[in-house]
């Protein structure tokens, strides 16, 4: 049962888009611009100012779930192909790495491996996003890797590890693509899958939680899972199974869907 109080923090489930895709034009122009909107909307659905803003990146697969412990970082332009003045992006907010420790903390005291590395930048799962949610940068930021393998018990509970840190003012955002197979996109013939899946997934994000995270486990046996997610690339699902965890019993909501390219997108919170 959870024990959250008015002020207890959400977690959330978001989309971070393709790339720098918020931060260039296109055609149609309007492409990118719903799912910006939400972003940028998102702080309105706090209670209030988060404290610290902790990302868990579908970019960042490490051996041990791992966090970022710098006081500054520097940007890991991770994409490829884009214009030349993405590669110029700036994101100038400060670590924590007080925050980086209790995180750790945390981690380690649910039983799970953890580890830090000071020297590592935020990656574009990370900074791309938050550009368009915190356009100030002043809000602290860590970001947390997943764990190679990504197995589905695991990073569930991860999630319940970090449960205490909702009631500490930190903000939990599990950062991927409700939908990401690359062949997919644009592609009429899938759509018809994508939106299976993503039906699914909806019904269960906003479903009985203890159901929810027993269907988390096995969630790649879900009608067209593995034409959403392809088998051994499933890392931008992976960062829904954490935001979950950490909702420790609280319901799930949709609070975005869009069909894009053909996909259907969707993010959620978590009470």
């Amino acid at each position: 049962m959870s024990t959250r109080s008015p002020s207890t923090m959400p977690t959330f489930y978001i989309p971070h888009g393709g790339g720098p895709c918020f931060f260039m034009d296109w055609d149609p122009p309007e492409l990118w611009r719903g799912m910006e909107a939400f972003l940028r909307a998102l702080p309105a659905q706090l209670p209030a100012r988060p404290r610290v803003v902790v990302v868990i990146s579908a970019h960042w697969q490490a051996p041990q779930f791992t966090v970022t412990g710098a006081a500054r970082h520097e940007l890991l332009y991770d994409y490829y192909g884009f214009p030349p003045h993405t590669y110029q992006l700036r994101y100038p907010a400060p670590g924590s790495p007080e925050l980086s420790q209790q995180v750790l903390h945390w981690i380690e005291e649910a039983g799970i491996e953890g580890a830090l590395d000071t020297t590592r930048g935020l990656d574009h799962g990370v900074f791309i996003p938050l550009k368009v949610i915190f356009p100030e940068a002043d809000l602290p930021v860590l970001a947390l890797s997943l764990q190679q393998g990504r197995d589905s018990r695991a990073h569930l509970e991860l999630g319940r590890s970090l449960r205490p840190l909702r009631d500490q003012g930190v903000l939990l955002l599990g950062s991927g693509m409700s939908f990401h197979n690359m062949r997919a996109y644009g592609q009429p013939a899938y759509e018809a899958a994508s939106r299976t899946f993503d039906d699914w997934l909806t019904a269960t994000m906003e479903g009985d939680p203890a159901a929810r995270d027993r269907a988390l486990l096995h969630w790649d046996q879900a009608p067209a899972a593995r034409q959403a997610h392809p088998e051994g690339e499933d890392e931008h699902f992976t960062p829904l199974l954490v935001a979950a965890g950490a909702a420790e019993g609280g319901r799930g909501q949709r609070v975005y869907a869009e069909q894009l390219l053909y996909s259907h997108i969707s993010a959620y919170r978590f009470d």
